[in-house]
């Protein structure tokens, strides 16, 4: 439900930028429009596999610790991320992707741990 909201707020965020400058379709070619519009496409691209693996993890009743801690590091580093670009801060950018990536990652890892191989694979 976070990610939800933060994809909301880019979108408001795109939007914003898009009337202020008087833009129905792309960009205009305003920087500012591009940040936003990267930021926002950005959060969309990442946000939704994670949260398959996410949904994945619970379902195979993986560690509910591991569970939660995996989703709030996913939120902040896609909130880390979003404000990086917008503010031009490439480190905090950057910081975001890797918390992000190193996210995705142990997500993966954490579902081949707790995957039912019992169900696949009938000894």
């Amino acid at each position: 439900m976070i990610s939800a909201f933060l994809i909301i707020w880019l979108s408001l965020n795109v939007i914003k930028k898009r009337r202020g400058n008087r833009i129905s379709i792309g960009d205009g070619g305003i920087d500012e429009l591009k940040t936003a519009m990267a930021a926002q496409s950005n959060a969309v691209e990442y946000i939704p596999i994670a949260l398959l693996l996410l949904f994945a993890l619970e379902y195979n009743q993986g560690n509910i610790l591991i569970v939660h801690l995996l989703g709030i590091a996913l939120i902040t580093g896609r909130t880390v991320h979003a404000k990086g670009i917008l503010s031009g801060q490439l480190p905090v950018r950057v910081l975001g992707m890797q918390v992000t990536i190193y996210t995705i990652m142990a997500l993966a890892i954490s579902n081949f741990a707790y995957l039912p191989y019992e169900k696949f694979f009938k000894l």
